[in-house]
């Protein structure tokens, strides 16, 4: 009798475990349903849905300033994600082998534009550029993604730093290899998977800010956040539902793909 009761409170309890995860990511996700929805929707205001359509998919590719700005947004995330891949790897590896004075205080500082709200930054930077008579443009958007990016990829990569090991580097130069052969052929490809993780992390950051872009963005360079943003106050048009939509496709077609790529060199190294 014991055996059944308990049985049974472990049925409950498991179907209210599904029941609260189902709730959590109903949570979570529904958003972003919502959007695919309105996407295929017939009304243009996206009040009420009123029937299926595929027109906007096609139109949004005819609105020359949706297009427009969604170029400059992906021009600016991967001009800044490479800068700040390539600077971020440098210093983390830079930080990581040598002892200096102000290290511990310079690593500290990392978490500075981490921590203080985007709108301190974006007020920081536009009053910089402005003392330094620069004129805002496309490079100024640049300047101002990387100073947020660096110190992610910084901090994504100590975590494969840590478990790095110093001997392989040494076994290299015993062989003859300089440095930067060293660097270049064993150093990196060991860090790969957490320079790649820092650069996605970078990408997204950059593709998904308004806040410091609206304080440094020139005159005519208007990125996707921005202009969806401005949309907000009036009407949201269905073609940036659509340009949403297959934006969530394309993330996940890449997403499994670079999942398949590493369990495919996992197996490959076992």
């Amino acid at each position: 009798m014991e055996t059944r009761m308990k049985r049974k409170e472990k049925r409950q309890l498991g179907a209210f475990s599904y029941l609260y995860a189902g709730l959590i990511y109903l949570f979570l996700y529904l958003p972003i349903f919502m959007v695919v929805g309105y996407s295929f929707n017939t009304n243009d205001n996206n009040l009420v849905f009123k029937g299926f359509t595929l027109h906007w998919y096609g139109a949004m590719f005819q609105n020359r300033s949706l297009m427009s700005s969604l170029m400059l947004t992906l021009e600016l995330a991967l001009v800044s994600t490479l800068i700040s891949v390539v600077l971020g790897t440098l210093a983390a590896i830079g930080m990581h082998r040598y002892d200096f004075k102000l290290k511990k205080t310079l690593d500290n500082m990392l978490y500075v534009p981490i921590v203080i709200p985007e709108l301190v930054i974006g007020i920081a930077s536009l009053a910089t550029f402005t003392t330094l008579n620069i004129t805002l443009s496309f490079w100024t958007l640049v300047i101002a993604h990387v100073t947020f990016c660096v110190p992610f990829v910084i901090i994504t990569l100590r975590a494969r730093i840590a478990g790095f090991d110093k001997s392989i580097e040494e076994a290299a130069m015993d062989l003859g290899a300089n440095q930067f052969r060293t660097l270049k052929r064993v150093t990196i490809p060991m860090l790969m998977p957490g320079i790649i993780s820092g650069a996605l992390l970078s990408i997204t950051l950059s593709l998904d800010d308004v806040i410091i872009s609206y304080f440094v963005t020139g005159a005519g360079d208007t990125t996707l956040p921005i202009k969806v943003y401005g949309m907000a106050r009036g009407k949201i048009s269905t073609e940036v539902y659509a340009l949403f939509t297959l934006m969530i496709i394309i993330t996940i077609l890449l997403y499994l793909l670079f999942t398949a790529v590493r369990s495919i060199g996992a197996k490959r190294q076992s």
